[in-house]
């Protein structure tokens, strides 16, 4: 019998084996219960996790909405990592398979693989320090180099922003070099208000000033009265007034526009209307009074 033959009744014995496939079946439910355990406990701790911050909220002593938020998703993410981490070692030993072998070569493979992997290193060291001094949360407003948009998560490794049109970006947390954060502290609208030099200057201070005294009562979003600065501009069309008005963080666009609408309709009931652009045409060529009496 040649040594073919000899691998091929082996291989044929075990397969006929009873304990063979008793041993596989019953390896194969450890396997399907680890997993459905698994995916139970991950479930269950999201909604406990959920719940101790739902709790934190009636304390005296909770940190900020957007904190918290943020350190609950995070919570839940590491959660789930480490629930997968010890489903995937508990199913290698079932398969047979060494943990502590494996894992003694995976560090060595892993530190071979660090020096290869720097970036990722700085990004999970980035997203920790993010985290750490709380630069921003889920919910904020933020601009990262040209992304501009809402925060939706932050991981160790990633930050997932969402623009005003819907885009999402995700964005290697070692790239974040710079932050703008509009939701931390107030915003300030800007308003220039042009009007023409043939219209009184004074009357239009004085009703503007009237209007932005009872906006505060109408706009919870507006912090305090608008400010009404005065001439910022002489251009040689039109006369430039500045107004100035502390919101809520990121409500300043709201504000604004609501500024210009409510200002310019106060001014055309008051008869100043908008600067028009005029064109004075000089014709070189025709000769003045004087070079004609000269002539």
């Amino acid at each position: 019998m040649s040594k073919f033959e000899r691998m091929l009744n082996k291989l044929s014995e075990q397969f006929l084996n009873e304990d063979t496939w008793f041993n596989f079946g019953e390896g194969l439910l450890k396997i399907i219960l680890i997993v459905a355990i698994s995916g139970f406990v991950i479930k269950i701790g999201k909604k406990i996790i959920k719940k101790f911050f739902a709790l934190r909220e009636k304390s005296p002593l909770r940190v900020s909405e957007r904190r918290e938020a943020t350190i609950l998703r995070l919570s839940q993410n590491v959660l789930t990592y480490v629930i997968y981490f010890i489903s995937f070692i508990m199913i290698l030993e079932i398969m047979g398979i060494e943990v502590k072998a494996l894992l003694a070569g995976a560090g060595i493979v892993g530190l071979a693989v660090g020096f290869g992997a720097q970036s990722l290193v700085k990004d999970v060291i980035t997203g920790f320090f993010i985290i750490l001094e709380d630069q921003f949360a889920v919910g904020d407003y933020i601009r990262i180099n040209q992304f501009e948009g809402e925060v939706l998560e932050i991981g160790l490794r990633t930050t997932k922003i969402k623009s005003p049109t819907g885009e999402l970006h995700v964005l290697p947390n070692g790239s974040i070099m710079e932050v703008t954060n509009y939701s931390v502290l107030n915003s300030v609208a800007v308003v220039d208000v042009s009007i023409p030099y043939d219209s009184d200057v004074e009357l239009a201070e004085r009703v503007i000033s009237e209007l932005l005294k009872g906006m505060p009562e109408r706009y919870e979003d507006l912090v305090k009265t608008p400010e009404l600065l005065g001439i910022q501009t002489l251009s040689p069309t039109e006369i430039v007034l500045r107004v100035l008005a502390e919101t809520q963080p990121t409500r300043h666009w709201y504000i604004g526009r609501i500024l210009r609408k409510e200002i310019r309709a106060i001014l055309d009931e008051n008869g100043i209307e908008s600067p028009v652009p005029q064109m004075v045409m000089y014709d070189k060529g025709s000769k003045t009074q004087k070079q004609k009496q000269a002539e």
